[in-house]
């Protein structure tokens, strides 16, 4: 089937226009409220933000310089410039100990003739215990610190009296070394330099004792780092020095130690670090007339381990602080043990170690004294009269005869006659 055709000529009408909507009329009057505008909720309050810290960057690590060449340099260029001293070890260990806190940072003559002054003005080192600092200060006057002396020697004395109750070290010699190194270092403030010196000269060890010009004196010639010269100790030098030149060789550093602290810019510094390491002498001698390089004090400590031994260091320092007529009043408590092997052996358990006492407070009752009143003068004898002379001697009595048998006897001669008659007991 086919689809019906569309006529011709006629268009499509147009599609029909919607009718436009009519206006509508607004009441005459007030016009509407308009609705109030809705608050947006406040925002929060922005968190502060903490700053963030920005750590300086840190110094690369100095290089250990090669010891194991320089060394052996060193002590060649010693021997040439100085003469070791030889160390007295015939004396006891604790006059040992005491000599060698005079003898940090001061010349052997110095420090033998400051311990011989104050052994001849004091009593015994039991006065020396209880004398102020100021006075031994001024009986150490020939030292370079005699304040410091003075301080390690009281500091000594009372570690040994408060440990031994006698003043005696000669028990940290019979047993091995490493237990006379335990009582030395017990011993509270001693320094550094004292236990290393006593040990390498009274105990046969193998130790090199190093106080400040001898660490000054490494560092100029290059053998130690920054580091290391702050905190004032070496590592590592026992092992390339043997024992058989540990004590020579400490003898001559020790002397070119002082050398450094006092003619800085001599010719036999200057000689001496330019025979080890020349390029030491440009990079870490100051000028002329420029003092040495003060160490840098390390930080202060900030976790718990360093804070809690910090504590303890303090309360030991009160513990063990010397009593005396210039010392405050300690407070009372217990002192520590002593070390072991430093008192007698108990007969029970085998222990050693007197056992502890109470500290009293150092505190004293005022005296009263009274006026006492002069005595009245004595009334004035009369002068004797004249004399007359004298009668001529009488005639002895006769001698009283014996009672007779038949008289009774007198009560005190019956007596005398019954205790003549007892038996003795």
């Amino acid at each position: 089937m086919t689809a019906p055709k569309k006529p011709a000529g006629k268009k499509p009408a147009p599609p029909a226009k919607k009718p436009a909507p009519k206006a509508v009329a607004k009441p005459v009057g007030k016009p509407a409220p308009k609705p109030a505008p809705k608050l947006a909720p406040p925002k929060a309050a922005a968190k502060p933000v903490a700053p963030v810290k920005v750590e300086p960057p840190k110094p690369a690590p100095e290089k250990v310089p090669p010891r194991a060449q320089l060394i052996p340099k060193l002590h060649k260029a010693l021997k040439a410039s100085f003469k070791p001293v030889a160390f007295n070890t015939n004396r006891d260990l604790l006059d040992q100990v005491l000599v060698a806190c005079c003898l940090e940072n001061a010349p052997y003559e110095a420090a033998e003739k400051a311990h011989s002054r104050l052994r001849e003005s004091a009593f015994d080192l039991n006065e020396i215990r209880v004398t102020t600092v100021a006075e031994l200060a001024e009986m150490l006057h020939d030292l370079p610190d005699p304040s410091h002396a003075a301080l390690s020697l009281r500091r000594v004395l009372q570690s040994v009296f408060e440990s031994t109750y006698a003043f005696s070290l000669e028990h940290a010699k019979k047993h091995s070394l490493a237990h006379g190194l335990k009582v030395l270092e017990g011993m509270h403030g001693i320094p550094p330099f004292v236990v290393a010196h006593v040990a390498s000269t009274a105990l046969d060890g193998h130790m090199i004792p190093l106080d400040k010009g001898a660490v000054a004196a490494l560092y100029l010639c290059g053998l130690t780092t920054r580091a290391e010269y702050d905190s004032g100790k070496v590592a590592g030098l026992e092992r390339i020095i043997g024992k058989k030149a540990g004590v020579e060789f400490s003898s001559l550093l020790h002397l070119f130690g002082i050398e450094v602290l006092t003619n800085l810019h001599g010719a036999t510094v200057r000689k001496v670090i330019q025979a080890v390491n020349p390029a030491a002498l440009k990079d870490r001698m100051p000028k002329r007339g420029e003092p040495l390089p003060s160490p840098t004090p390390p930080p202060p400590p900030t976790d718990k381990e360093s804070l809690k031994a910090a504590e303890a260091a303090r309360h030991a320092a009160e513990e063990h602080r010397p009593a005396g007529p210039q010392a405050a009043a300690r407070p009372a408590g217990k002192t520590p043990m002593p070390p072991a092997g430093s008192g007698p052996k108990k007969p029970g358990d085998g222990k050693s170690g007197p056992k502890p006492f109470v500290v009293k407070p150092n505190v004293g009752k005022p005296l009263t004294i009274k006026p006492q009143m002069a005595p009245p003068p004595e009334p004035a004898k009369p002068q004797p009269a004249a004399k007359k002379p004298a009668a001529p001697p009488a005639k002895p009595a006769a001698k009283p005869s014996k009672p007779a048998a038949g008289k009774p006897a007198a009560k005190g001669d019956r007596h005398s006659a019954d205790i003549g008659k007892r038996k003795p007991r």
